[in-house]
């Protein structure tokens, strides 16, 4: 059974900087190697949003918010994405998550890990 843990959140001050990682594990290195994986963050009292995605060929697309500042990579040999989060803003606080989004052409219904919380304070 696959799952994703995510890690490194915390309380940081406005312009400060994160690292989110995300570790997928109970799956191959080369199922990992072929999908779509995504950032997703969840506001007290909001809608989960996708932040940034990032295909098995390592093209990324982030939501209007964060671009400029967020970065998505991934280590397919460590079946792990990261988000380098910078210039943060109190807006930025939220639970994040990872999710599968694609493996190769097929669009895996979403599961979630248990999240890591981020908190920018001004």
């Amino acid at each position: 059974q696959v799952q994703l843990v995510e890690s490194g959140g915390g309380l940081v001050q406005a312009g400060g900087s994160l690292r989110l990682s995300c570790a997928a594990s109970g799956t191959s290195g080369s199922i990992f190697s072929t999908s779509t994986m995504g950032w997703y963050r969840q506001a007290p009292g909001k809608q989960r949003e996708l932040v940034a995605d990032i295909t098995s060929g390592g093209s990324a697309t982030y939501v209007d918010s964060v671009k400029g500042r967020f970065t998505i990579s991934r280590d397919n040999a460590k079946n792990t994405v990261y988000l380098q989060m910078s210039s943060l803003k109190p807006e930025d606080t939220a639970v994040y998550y990872c999710r599968i989004i694609m493996i190769g052409t097929t669009t895996i219904h979403p599961f979630w890990g248990q999240g890591t919380q981020v908190t920018v304070s001004s």
